[in-house]
C-alpha cells in the first residue's frame, strides 16, 4: 500500500510517498513559491538503501493544482518515477493544523469534515485555508484515493478542562471556542509513544514530558500516553520562546503597544509572531548562529539563550507537578535533536529534582532513541527523533 503525505502551506507543498509494507520513503519533495513569477520544485527519489537522488525544477506555479499536477508528473516519470499511475496511491494523508473541538482523532475526509475545517479557519487563519486547499486539489487529482485528515490539535484533546480553559467569561468559550488547543500534536504523539515503547511502559503507568524544539517550540505533559497539558494555547504563539514568536507574554503589553505606540492589531500580531522570540532578543532566529555568538561571548546571545532555556525549565517544573512525578524528559525536532548546547543549558540547575545530564552522552546527533542522562539521574533524559510524516502515513493507514 502506498500513502502520500501532504503538508500544504499558503505558497508551498511538502510531500512524501511511503510504501507502507516497509514504511520506506519512495520519494519526497517541496513545491515552493506558488503564485509567484518563478516557482520551484525540489524532488528526491530514494533507493533501497535510503540514498537520495535529487532533482530540481524552476517553473511557473500559479496555484496548488498546478503544483500537485507537476508532482504527479515526477511521481510517474518514465525515468525517475516511483509509480506508474496516480491510482497506485491508496490514500493521501493531510496535515491539518486546527480541528477545533470537533476532531480528537484522525478522520476520513468527507464534505462534512471539509465544512468543519473551514468553520474553524478563524482559529488558524494562516494555516487551515492552505490545508483545505490541499485537500480539495488532492481529492480531484487523486480521485481514487481516500483523503485523510490528521490534526495537529487532536492529540491535545485529552486535556482536562482545568488545563484547557481560560479564566474569561463563559460565553466566550461557549460561543467562540476560546480555549487552549495546543499544536505540534502529531510530533508529541509520535515521540511520546515511541519513548513509552522504548522504556517498556506500554500498558503501564507512565509520565513523560516531551519537548519539541524547532523554529516553533512546544512542550507537552503526557500521562499514560495521553496529553494532560501543553504549552501552546489558543494559537501557536503561546508558551515557550521560539525563533520569531514571543511565547508567554502579559496581555497588557498588547494594549500598551496599541495605546502608547499607536500600533494596529495586525502590526502587533506581526510583531509577536514574526519579529519577537530569539530574533527579537538577539537579532537572529537560527540557533546555530546564536550559539556561535554565545561561544564568542556575545551578550545578546547569552541573554537570549538564558531566557530560552529558563522558560523550558519553568515548564518542566510545572509539568512535573501536573504529572505528580516523572519518568522521562524527551527532546525532539530540529533543535531538540541536534543542538547539544541547547540541551545542556536547558538541563542546568535541575539536579535537585533528580534530573542530571551526562555531558559526554549529550554530545550526539542520534538517528535513533538515545539516553543522555547520567548514571545517577533519577529521571531519564532522551533524544527521540520525530517523524511527523510517518506518523501521518500510519494514522492514515489505520483509518482506511
Amino acid at each position: 500500500m502506498k500513502i502520500l503525505v501532504i503538508n500544504s502551506g499558503s505558497s508551498s507543498i511538502k510531500y512524501q510517498l511511503f510504501e507502507m509494507a516497509t514504511t520506506a520513503v519512495l520519494c519526497s519533495g517541496l513545491v515552493e513559491r506558488i503564485g509567484l513569477e518563478t516557482g520551484s520544485i525540489t524532488h528526491k527519489v530514494f533507493d533501497d538503501n535510503g540514498n537520495a537522488e535529487k532533482h530540481s525544477l524552476k517553473l511557473t506555479i500559479p496555484d496548488h493544482k498546478v503544483g500537485l499536477s507537476e508532482v504527479v508528473k515526477l511521481l510517474t516519470d518514465d525515468k525517475i518515477g516511483v509509480i506508474a499511475d496516480p491510482t497506485e496511491v491508496s490514500a493521501v494523508g493531510h496535515r491539518v493544523v486546527h480541528g477545533g473541538e470537533y476532531f480528537n482523532e484522525t478522520t476520513l475526509i468527507t464534505p462534512e469534515v471539509e465544512a468543519k475545517i473551514e468553520e474553524v479557519i478563524p482559529l488558524a487563519p494562516l494555516h487551515n485555508p492552505a490545508n483545505l486547499q490541499g485537500i480539495k486539489v488532492c481529492t480531484e487529482i487523486f480521485s481514487d484515493a481516500k483523503q485523510v485528515a490528521v490534526f495537529d490539535t487532536a492529540f491535545h484533546q485529552t486535556m482536562p478542562e482545568r488545563a484547557y480553559r481560560y479564566a474569561i467569561p463563559e460565553h466566550l468559550y461557549q460561543e467562540f471556542g476560546i480555549r487552549s488547543y495546543g499544536m505540534h500534536g502529531t510530533s508529541h504523539k509520535y515521540v511520546s509513544r515511541e519513548t513509552i515503547k522504548y522504556l517498556g511502559l506500554e500498558g503501564k503507568e507512565s509520565r513523560i514530558i516531551t519537548i519539541h524544539l524547532g523554529n516553533g517550540c512546544s512542550m507537552s505533559a503526557v500521562k499514560d500516553g495521553k496529553c494532560i497539558d501543553t504549552s501552546m494555547g489558543f494559537s501557536p504563539l503561546d508558551g515557550l520562546i521560539m525563533g520569531t514568536r514571543s511565547g508567554d507574554i502579559d496581555p497588557a503589553v498588547i494594549f500598551f503597544l496599541e495605546e502608547k505606540l499607536n500600533m494596529t492589531p495586525p502590526e502587533i500580531y506581526d510583531l509577536l509572531n514574526k519579529k519577537s522570540g530569539m530574533l527579537g532578543v538577539t537579532g537572529d532566529s537560527d540557533m546555530r548562529d546564536i550559539e556561535s555568538r554565545f561561544i564568542e561571548g556575545d551578550e545578546a546571545a547569552k541573554r537570549g539563550l538564558d531566557m530560552y532555556t529558563y522558560r523550558i525549565r519553568k515548564y518542566i517544573g510545572a509539568y512535573m507537578a501536573a504529572l505528580n512525578g516523572l519518568d522521562a524528559i524527551v527532546f525532539t525536532a530540529g533543535v531538540g535533536e541536534n543542538d547539544a548546547g541547547a540541551r545542556r543549558l536547558t538541563m542546568q540547575g535541575l539536579e535537585n529534582l533528580g534530573i542530571k545530564l551526562d555531558l559526554e552522552r549529550n554530545n550526539v546527533r542520534p538517528a535513533d532513541i538515545t539516553e543522555i542522562q547520567s548514571d545517577d539521574s533519577k529521571i531519564k533524559i532522551l533524544i527521540t527523533p520525530t517523524n511527523e510524516e510517518l506518523e501521518i502515513a500510519q494514522q492514515a493507514m489505520s483509518v482506511i
